[in-house]
């Protein structure tokens, strides 16, 4: 009996955020899609409009940096019968701080969200892809993975770790069909995050100064189909207007 495909995506919130923009697209490509994250009301909401559009979502309560929790999550795709076909680590963690007001606890959280999790997440999708030598593992970044900048050093730290991370598995689960991407968002996604954290800096920059959700999710859908003999594993995305 053939397995039922779908997707494992992790840091799922509002319905207007890139998690949850990326589970209604995979389930509009016919993926089975397991959303994961900590508050259950927003999960219900995204699982409910994903239903109405005739697609097909579980919903797992989980904090990704506890390790149980994410086992838990790919044991219930297992349990199901589902391939993993793509797997995304969308957690998003950034508290802004200066270095010598950060302290040991806000440091380690930021790790613990931005990197720690990915580490677990990362070993269970390719746990539940090798066998079937394919599927697609994907960590979305920060323009912070690339370089830091006050007041988000320990933001930085974590990120450039989460690319180390990535950068690792991809050398050494690649040549047994396992496609990892690190993506690299550099600029403010228009969702409902950055409208509610810094409305004033949204309305500065205009709907062609921001990320549009559903554009990032077709680009990680179309790096998801790529040809095996001409893979990307890193990409970055920004707005046309935005400096770099």
């Amino acid at each position: 009996m053939e397995q039922k495909c779908s997707a494992v995506i992790i840091g799922v919130g509002p319905e207007q955020g890139l998690g949850a923009t990326l589970a209604k697209y995979f389930a509009v490509k016919g993926l089975h899609v397991y959303i994961a994250g900590r508050s259950e009301d927003k999960l219900q909401q995204v699982a409910d409009k994903i239903r109405q559009n005739g697609g097909s979502v579980t919903t797992v309560l989980a904090d990704a940096t506890v390790e149980r929790d994410v086992a838990h999550l790919f044991n219930m795709a297992r349990l199901d019968g589902c391939s993993v076909d793509i797997a995304a680590y969308n957690v998003d963690s950034n508290i802004p701080s200066p270095l010598l007001e950060t302290d040991t606890e806000t440091f380690t959280a930021l790790w613990q969200q931005n990197c720690l999790g990915a580490f677990f997440f990362g070993k269970e999708a390719v746990n539940a892809m090798k066998d079937r030598h394919k599927g697609t593992l994907i960590f979305t970044g920060a323009t912070a993975s690339l370089r830091a900048k006050p007041p988000f050093t320990a933001f930085a730290a974590a990120k450039a770790g989460l690319r180390a991370l990535a950068q690792g598995m991809a050398r050494e689960f690649s040549p047994q069909g396992i496609h990892v991407i690190h993506a690299v968002i550099d600029g403010v996604i228009d969702g409902e995050r950055a409208k509610n954290q810094f409305p004033d800096y949204v309305k500065a920059k205009g709907k062609d100064g921001l990320l549009q959700l559903d554009a990032i999710a077709e680009t990680y859908w179309a790096v998801h189909k790529q040809h095996p003999s001409a893979w990307t594993h890193e990409l970055d995305l920004r707005p046309f207007k935005e400096p770099f």
